[in-house]
């Protein structure tokens, strides 16, 4: 009876961790996607990429999402693909606050899994669980899986290449033995067709994280790589899991979008996103900022996890996992694990190094830390489960987790609200312009702020005027009530023929005022 007991404890093992994984799932599924319209569209950055997406979904502007006169696109497109994806799986017609943030919901879920799957094949399923709840208690990320934006995307898919890098290589890769040549091709663990399928997949991954946001998304993977690769003198092991294919794969993937640009004569495009999106961080074409910066939000943005990833990932890099010990041994202690460890971690350093010597600088590019951290994290728990107080240990940080979910759950939601309070009124500002202002009618935006938001909202073809209300053309306006005094009620003073007739005045903030450029009127002052 016994012999049963234990023999069904055996057979159901697999079964609990499958349900304890898709219950993470669904408790980050329901965490992500919460309330997620709730919130207004909040600020340039949200606003921009929304506007994009509509271009894409309601317009059909499926390659080049951009417009004469319109918002520019900042980041190259795979983020805005994904979105009119989902809206056609979905069936959305029109791009809303909710399917926008959807993206990076889908994204933050995945990157989930992969961590999961990850950590369960190298450490157990106990920690591979442990670090999906990890990623669900740290803020930043539960914050941008929330947010419109690209850097999800770009976190998933710097996340995919990194581990499937590791899945590249015959395990255990014993790093004494790697350049002898010595390491198992037929070892059990990784099959060589798996080997081969994960380097394909390698270079499609790292294609999608230039296709994510620039050359960085595969730059910054493809450094911590070649930095494990010098300290662990480890040529011969990485280079022989370099071929053609995978290679020839990845370019045609990260350049493909910059060629179609190239070709289709979208040379301001081309000089938008690879001039001052990428070569301006550095150069200060965008401001200077000090070095300093990440300081605090490496520390805090996610505490106490993040003061937690930290130490890991200095007890990761100063472990030495090329000790002369025999293989057996290298097994029982878990040395492959260590080097993994060590390749994560030159990853956190390498990522924080190279945005702290950027001139322009946000929070967010440290979120594809995020994975790598709560695999450092579990690793580094696993070490200390070694000593007696191990358990409690981990034991409490799970406690921790759990509290912290119950945080974001109740924090995020009603914190995006507060935060977007200033665009809040553009919404309904957007619904009686459209009413008074024919679709087919030209409409121009002039405002110091809240321009791209007000372009989302409006939902249809608007342009920015960046010159003086005098010089606006033919059609509608609509500009803040400080411009309109300013440049227009002012004049009229000595100028009594602007050319401007005042439709409404709509309050909010700021308070805007819709214009209409008389045919007959002045062109200038």
């Amino acid at each position: 009876m016994q012999f049963r007991s234990a023999q069904l404890k055996t057979m159901f093992a697999p079964l609990k961790w499958v349900l304890v994984f898709a219950a993470v799932l669904a408790l980050a599924a329901f965490l992500f996607t919460y309330q997620l319209g709730q919130a207004p569209i909040c600020g340039l950055n949200e606003a921009v990429e929304g506007l994009a997406v509509q271009r894409i979904v309601e317009r059909g502007k499926l390659l080049f999402p951009v417009e004469q006169g319109a918002q520019p696109m900042y980041k190259p497109p795979l983020f805005h693909w994904t979105a009119a994806a989902l809206d056609k799986l979905f069936g959305y017609q029109h791009v809303t606050e909710f399917n926008l943030r959807l993206t990076s919901a889908v994204y933050a879920i995945a990157g989930i899994a992969l961590t999961m799957a990850f950590t369960t094949h190298k450490l157990g399923p106990q920690w591979g669980a442990l670090s999906g709840l990890v990623l669900l208690a740290s803020y930043q990320y539960v914050s941008q899986a929330r947010y419109g934006r690209v850097d999800m995307t770009l976190t998933f898919f710097e996340t995919l290449a990194l581990f499937l890098f590791v899945w590249t290589l015959p395990s255990p890769f014993l790093s004494q033995q790697a350049d002898s040549g010595k390491h198992e091709e037929n070892d059990s663990t990784t099959s060589r067709f798996f080997r081969t399928a994960a380097r394909w997949l390698l270079g499609g991954a790292l294609g999608c994280a230039v296709l994510a946001k620039g050359p960085v998304g595969a730059f910054l993977p493809l450094l911590a790589i070649a930095l494990w690769t010098l300290v662990g003198k480890r040529s011969r092991l990485v280079l022989a899991t370099v071929t053609v294919g995978p290679v020839a794969l990845f370019a045609v993937v990260a350049l493909s979008w910059y060629a179609a640009c190239f070709l289709g004569r979208r040379y301001g495009v081309l000089n938008l996103q690879l001039g001052a999106e990428n070569f301006g961080r550095f150069f200060g074409t965008l401001g200077r900022m000090p070095s300093n910066y990440y300081l605090v939000p490496l520390l805090l943005n996610s505490g106490p996890l993040s003061v937690l990833a930290a130490i890991a990932a200095v007890a990761s890099l100063k472990s030495d996992p090329g000790a002369k010990v025999s293989d057996n041994d290298r097994a029982a202690r878990g040395l492959e694990t260590d080097e993994i460890a060590q390749l994560l971690s030159l990853f956190w350093f390498a990522t924080v190094v190279f945005f702290s010597l950027a001139a322009y600088k946000r929070k967010a590019y440290l979120l594809p830390l995020w994975p790598t951290n709560a695999f450092l994290i579990c690793r580094w728990l696993q070490a200390q489960t070694r000593e007696p107080w191990g358990s409690w240990i981990t034991r409490a940080l799970t406690f921790m987790c759990a509290l912290l979910v119950g945080f974001n759950f109740f924090f995020v939601p009603r914190h995006e609200l507060h935060k977007c309070a200033d665009s809040m009124s553009f919404k309904p500002a957007a619904k009686l312009i459209n009413r008074v202002v024919g679709h087919t009618s030209p409409l121009f935006i002039k405002l110091n702020r809240g321009a791209p938001v007000l372009a989302f909202y409006l939902d249809r073809p608007v342009i920015e005027l960046t010159e003086p209300l005098a010089q606006a053309p033919e059609g509608y306006v609509v500009t803040s009530s400080n411009i309109w005094h300013e440049e227009v009620v002012a004049a009229r003073a000595s100028r009594p023929d602007v050319g401007f007739r005042q439709m409404m005045t709509i309050p909010g903030t700021p308070p805007l005022v819709l214009l209409r450029r008389e045919s007959n009127g002045a062109k200038g002052f």
